[in-house]
């Protein structure tokens, strides 16, 4: 990693740490003022979702939650830097865990296991902490071309052991394989629109759109547990990990490959879609999920 980098990670993870965390959220809330009040970027796409998702919903109350959601956005940019002086004394204080006991049951098992979640909450922060906790994790996601800022993101976001899968590498399949014989946990973030050639037609909040189809591929194959996982916000100001039990995959399958998966796909779209419908101003509404497949 770049030395560059490497310093202004630690100068600004030692500045982050030196300020209680309601500080630190309210810090991002002005990236969400100017975000979404000021420069109104997104924010027609961000309605526009809405009103796809609580059609039943008024003006006011679309209005509301779009904002609180791209305000929650600038939350976990306050909280980014934070990541590295992540300590035992800050999760005592700070994180509430439920449902830990489906991790120790797929853990178990010996297989490893895949978590299904969302842009919702505080991920890269709660990722951090199921490592801390004693859970390996390892996270499909992109990459960036620009060098010195992908060695930026990734130390800071893996500050505390956090692994990442290059969705696009040419050996993923193998380091997810390679994970699970580990007994670690591969991370699945389902809730962006995928076209063809690795999405299939879903639907979400009774709207077509296209889903990737990886996840259920990998499950139908290793049989390794789906556990659903996502993090919250909560109203006594701590950040809740929740983690379901694993979801019941045998009810997809059919005799047509393509369908399984399609059925697989489907059922992780409807769970994420139960998740967002109870925290629906933490999701990220930004994204345009809901492109023509």
């Amino acid at each position: 990693m770049n030395l560059l980098v490497k310093f202004f990670v630690s100068v600004m993870s030692f500045f982050s740490s030196m300020f209680p965390r309601t500080w630190l959220r309210k810090s991002g809330s002005w990236v969400g003022f100017l975000w979404f009040d000021v420069f109104g970027f997104r924010k027609q796409i961000v309605l526009n979702n809405l009103q796809i998702a609580f059609p039943e919903w008024s003006e006011e109350q679309k209005l509301k939650v779009g904002r609180e959601s791209v305000y929650n956005l600038g939350y976990n940019f306050g909280e980014f830097f934070f990541i590295p002086s992540l300590s035992q004394k800050w999760l005592d204080k700070n994180a509430v865990f439920e449902g830990w006991e489906n991790i120790e049951k797929a853990r178990a098992g010996g297989k490893g296991m895949f978590f299904l979640t969302l842009h919702l909450g505080n991920g890269d922060l709660a990722a951090n902490t199921l490592v801390m906790k004693g859970q390996p994790t390892y996270i499909i996601t992109k990459k960036f071309k620009t060098q010195w800022f992908n060695d930026l993101w990734f130390a800071t976001r893996g500050a505390k052991g956090v692994q990442y899968i290059d969705a696009h590498g040419p050996n993923n399949a193998f380091e997810i394989l390679k994970a699970l014989k580990k007994n670690a946990a591969v991370v699945f973030v389902l809730d962006q629109y995928m076209g063809k050639p690795y999405g299939v037609a879903t639907t979400f909040f009774g709207k077509r759109t296209g889903t990737a189809y990886g996840l259920a591929l990998f499950a139908q194959k290793t049989k390794a547990p789906v556990l659903p996982i996502y993090t919250f916000e909560g109203p006594d100001k701590k950040l809740h990990v929740v983690i379901e039990p694993a979801i019941d995959t045998s009810q997809s399958v059919s005799e047509d490959k393509d369908q399984t998966i399609l059925n697989l796909t489907q059922s992780f779209n409807n769970k994420l879609e139960e998740i967002v419908r109870k925290h629906p101003e933490q999701w990220m509404w930004v994204h345009r999920r809901w492109k023509d497949f």
